[in-house]
């Protein structure tokens, strides 16, 4: 179905047809654009949007690359910059990649035109350097890239998350409500955030001369949370662990934990106590609540859509997080 039968059904010219259809800036009567619109409908006329997109020299698309869009906490951001897309009608291509998937997958977005990229998720310790060119050149093409979580591409914007406060001020609380054992269930080492949520905790446990009585590294899922904990039952006991504070690095870890502390007959938090980060919002669903910093992750993520479709310079947005104190802790 082409737009020149559109025209036709409608009874008018071709031109007019591509005004009301094709998004121009000068529109017609709205009697006889509507009557374009009900031809187009009832003749199943769909717009070419790569035709459009070479006559506006602009797709209207945005990509956004999250780790894992199964994770609330990603999910939770997605939505937040489909939202903020939407209102300034455009579309969102969502990929969700991980390692050397994303590099793949920005060529993808490149590919298809987008016109900003956003990455999501916390950066590894050592960033592949074909995707820091991949998307300088992107840049240096007029694409615009922002990255949340941390600054780490120049020319980019970004919207920072203060994870290292977090892990200071969620361990201070909990000090100071009177808590004095503590173990850290913590992200993959080669994550950014994961280390810097447990060198928050490492420091303020410093301050106050007290010692984790474990520390350690699992994946950012309910699966590393779990066995993080059935590891640390196993190393110390049923005995040996009630009294303790656990710390797990992410809500998904902290409830993923809280399986394996219930299934080793263990009580949250009759017999020890729980915490995590970030706030999801499937948090409502689980009893005993769980302690947590909130992030505002939705807003994360229409901040960072704001940026990407801003005519500005790139700026850096920095988001902190809040201490949340539920039934767990």
């Amino acid at each position: 179905m082409t737009l020149s039968l559109v025209a036709r059904h409608a009874g008018v010219s071709l031109a007019t047809a591509s005004r009301v259809l094709n998004g121009s800036d000068r529109k017609p009567a709205e009697d006889i654009a509507e009557r374009v619109r009900a031809s187009a409908k009832t003749l199943g006329y769909v717009p070419n949007a790569q035709a459009q997109a070479l006559a506006r020299s602009t797709t209207g698309l945005i990509g956004l690359v999250v780790h894992d869009i199964s994770d609330p906490y990603f999910s939770s951001i997605a939505k937040g910059v489909q939202r903020r897309a939407f209102a300034d009608r455009h579309q969102l291509l969502l990929a969700a990649a991980d390692g050397i998937d994303e590099l793949s997958t920005v060529g993808a977005f490149i590919a298809h035109r987008t016109e900003a990229i956003i990455m999501a998720g916390s950066r590894r310790q050592e960033i592949n350097p074909e995707l820091v060119a991949e998307l300088s050149r992107y840049q240096q093409n007029g694409g615009r890239v922002v990255t949340i979580g941390q600054w780490w591409l120049d020319g980019a914007g970004a919207v920072t998350i203060d994870n290292h406060n977090a892990g200071l001020e969620l361990t201070e609380t909990l000090i100071q409500a009177g808590h004095r054992r503590f173990a850290f269930l913590g992200g993959p080492e080669d994550l950014v955030s994961a280390t810097d949520r447990r060198d928050g905790f490492a420091l303020a446990m410093g301050r106050t001369g007290l010692v984790a009585e474990s520390i350690t590294s699992n994946a950012f899922t309910s699966q590393g949370g779990y066995e993080a904990a059935t590891s640390l039952v196993e190393r110390r006991g049923a005995d040996g662990a009630r009294g303790l504070t656990v710390i797990a690095g992410n809500d998904i870890m902290a409830l993923g934990a809280i399986a394996a502390f219930r299934h080793a007959g263990l009580v949250v938090p009759g017999d020890l106590r729980v915490a995590g980060f970030d706030d999801i919002p499937n948090l409502r669903d689980y009893s005993p609540g769980l302690t947590t910093v909130r992030f505002p992750l939705e807003e994360i993520g229409v901040m960072a859509a704001d940026i990407s479709l801003s005519h500005a310079e790139p700026r850096t947005d920095r988001v902190v997080g809040e201490v949340i104190r539920r039934e767990s802790a």
